[in-house]
């Protein structure tokens, strides 16, 4: 399974970006997805994951309330709506597939990773 993030780019202090995370095939479907993102010099953070019907979504304390998880399960992709961004928000995004269909702020539940894409906010 091939995931590939896109979206990504310069956006400004309270502005908004999308990002897209695209599957190569249908294994994602039935499993939650989910978003991380980590900044220069810090860990990996759980940033928003959605169940496998979308049904289901998990948020990170920084981002509740600016981001929106969803997903097109016919189209096998899943995007994350970011407003109200902060320099803060500044990092790579990597979307991820889970083990199962729940999502979970665990990185160990999630089996395959994008290659990351850049978000950069302005002050």
């Amino acid at each position: 399974v091939q995931l590939q993030a896109s979206g990504g780019g310069l956006g400004q202090a309270g502005g908004s970006l999308t990002l897209s995370c695209a599957a190569s095939r249908r294994t994602s479907s039935n499993n939650a997805v989910a978003w991380f993102r980590q900044a220069p010099g810090k860990e990996r953070e759980f940033v928003a994951g959605i169940s496998w019907n979308g049904g289901n979504t998990l948020y990170g304390d920084s981002v509740k309330d600016r981001f929106t998880i969803s997903r097109d399960r016919a189209k096998d992709t899943v995007y994350l709506k970011m407003n109200s961004l902060k320099p803060e928000d500044t990092a790579v995004y990597y979307c991820a597939v889970g083990r199962g269909s729940i999502a979970s702020s665990a990185a160990e539940w999630y089996r395959y990773w994008g290659q990351g894409t850049l978000v950069t906010v302005s002050s």
